[in-house]
């Protein structure tokens, strides 16, 4: 399996960007998709996942302001992100839990500015 996340950019804060993820390779029916982000010198955390029957969970910093979606028809996710804030400034990682295994994608760059 093989992740490719897109989207990352420069934004203002209050700003939103969308985030990508496409996934390719043998995809199990049953699985769950995750956004995680890493900031400067902070362990990753969760910011949201998804359940293929779409079931979603949010971190606490992002409720109310990040919107996780899937596309089980092109294994696509998304990560809607609407009022940035600086803090929000990460690389932002796709994973999937597919057939008992965790898989990465290679990482994109969010950058909010104040």
């Amino acid at each position: 399996v093989q992740l490719q996340a897109s989207g990352g950019g420069l934004v203002q804060a209050g700003g939103t960007l969308r985030l990508s993820c496409d996934a390719s390779g043998t995809i199990s029916r049953i699985n769950v998709a995750a956004w995680y982000r890493q900031a400067p010198g902070k362990q990753r955390e969760l910011v949201a996942s998804i359940t293929s029957f779409g079931a979603t969970n949010y971190g606490d910093s992002v409720k109310g302001r990040f919107t996780i979606s899937r596309d089980n028809a092109t294994n696509t996710m998304y990560l809607q992100m609407n009022s940035l804030k600086p803090e929000d400034t990460a690389v932002y990682y796709c994973s999937l839990r597919n057939f008992g295994r965790s898989y990465w994608g290679q990482g994109t760059l969010v950058t909010v500015s104040s």
